[in-house]
């Protein structure tokens, strides 16, 4: 399974962004890939803050825009991937093991939950992404 992570969401969904076209056709080759594909919980709510944020580069979206948006991937098969049991425990501990540390806590809230809905890879734009045993992170952005 392929979870996504909240920049190829927000680049897919800002059309003036230079990354729209390949976040597009990145969300679209993840809706066809046969493991399935997800959107970690702490993604939909990143996307939410920052594309309704009134200092959003362009035109805030509204609140009904953003949802329709995430309404139209959860209609192309996309699942929401929550955290499991221990959640809290497994961050903290990551966090010590791997020396996370800053906003980067936020990268570990999202390969746990793509972990736990079953995800083997994470698809980001974010080369400094928090790597993590058992998470293949890819840049579909950049030609392998």
């Amino acid at each position: 399974m392929i979870a996504i992570d909240t920049n190829l969401l927000i680049y897919a969904h800002r059309a003036a962004t230079p990354e729209h076209r390949g976040a597009k056709t990145a969300l679209s080759k993840a809706s066809a890939a046969s493991g399935g594909w997800g959107i970690p919980l702490p993604s939909v709510a990143e996307f939410l803050a920052v594309v309704t944020h009134t200092a959003s580069s362009g035109r805030p979206s509204t609140p009904t825009e953003a949802a329709a948006f995430l309404t139209a991937l959860r209609e192309a098969r996309a699942k929401i991937l929550a955290p499991g049991p221990g959640f809290a425990d497994r961050q903290l501990q990551l966090a010590v093991d791997l020396a996370v540390a800053g906003g980067r806590i936020f990268d570990l809230q999202i390969t746990l939950c793509a972990l736990d809905g079953g995800a083997t890879e994470l698809w980001t734009h974010d080369r400094r992404f928090v790597k993590v045993p058992g998470l293949r992170l890819r840049d579909p952005l950049i030609r392998a």
